[in-house]
Order: C-alpha cells, then structure tokens, then sequence
C-alpha cells in the first residue's frame, strides 16, 4: 500500500497524527507530512487515512 497527499486539502486536524504516528507527523506550518522509512502496520495506516476529516490522504495498492 502506497500513501499520497492530496495536496491544498490538509487543513492540520492531526487525526491521521493521532492514530499513527508512526506514519504521519503534522508539522509547524500545520500540515501533514509522512515519515520517512516509518514502520507501520498497513491497517493503523488504512484507518488513519480514512479518518481525514477533509480527505487530504488517499492510499492506493
């Protein structure tokens, strides 16, 4: 599973943060940004992309 950004959608709610951080990290300017390298398990990935508030993550296989 890959992990895209929708670029111009983030507004900074860091639920995607929240749930895993391992993957996820919101940064001073209040986007989100991936974690190089992080490891994850795939389906704490899947739920926080889905858990967008505003759709900014889209994971594809």
């Amino acid at each position: 599973m890959s992990i895209e950004l929708i670029p111009g959608r983030c507004e900074g709610h860091a639920v995607c943060e929240a749930i895993a951080p391992e993957v996820f990290r919101v940064d001073d300017d209040g986007m989100v940004q991936l974690v190089a390298g992080g490891d994850h398990e795939e389906a704490t990935a899947l739920a926080a992309v889905r858990s967008c508030p505003v759709a900014a993550l889209r994971a594809t296989s």
